[in-house]
């Protein structure tokens, strides 16, 4: 174990690094949640985007009527 002045500077750097961790941390998972913007009726099922929700409602949900929202949509 360090002593002294050692232990003080592992400290400061342990701190520093606990601290720049936190910070890009959250912004990625931030980013990640802004992007699930379609939410499955169903299921409650996240999805980023029209076509793989449109997807994923055709192969988990067949027999549930197709929300409105993806009538129109391409898969």
């Amino acid at each position: 174990m360090a002593r002294g002045q050692q232990k003080i500077q592992s400290q400061q750097k342990n701190l520093k690094k606990q601290t720049e961790k936190k910070k890009h941390g959250n912004d990625q998972k931030a980013a990640a949640m802004a992007a699930l913007v379609f939410t499955c009726p169903v299921c409650k099922t996240q999805m980023p985007d029209p076509k793989t929700f449109k997807q994923h409602f055709e192969s988990k949900h067949p027999k549930s009527p197709m929300p409105p929202e993806l009538v129109d949509v391409q898969a």
